[in-house]
């Protein structure tokens, strides 16, 4: 893929996005699918900096992820972050997940 074809527009370039992911038979819902995500968290990466899902979305296409959002990522391949001393997190569940701290189902006053 010629990367000179790719928007400058934000606007632009997230329609292009979508356009070219539903050329090769997929889509942002599929992909949050695979990456067992919302979609929510997928479009995310239209407005903010979200280095995982701009490497998923870039890897579908493809390419790089400096190659659709030059100004959110650094020419090694690394994100281009404000507080560069900051680590970037798995969003995933992992094997360190407990299910204790997921409030919203826990039944209150009923433990013993």
């Amino acid at each position: 893929m010629n990367t000179t074809e790719i928007p400058l527009d934000p606007i632009q370039r997230w329609e292009w996005i979508k356009y070219q992911l539903r050329t090769r038979g997929t889509s942002l819902a599929m992909l949050a699918r695979a990456l067992n995500v919302s979609d929510t968290a997928v479009k995310n990466a239209k407005r903010t900096a979200y280095p995982r899902m701009e490497r998923a979305i870039a890897t579908a296409l493809g390419l790089k992820p400096v190659d659709l959002w030059p100004e959110r990522w650094n020419s090694n391949g690394t994100p281009h972050r404000i507080r560069s001393q900051r680590a970037e997190k798995n969003a995933s569940y992992s094997q360190e997940h407990n299910p204790a701290y997921d409030l919203r189902h826990r039944k209150t006053g009923t433990e013993m």
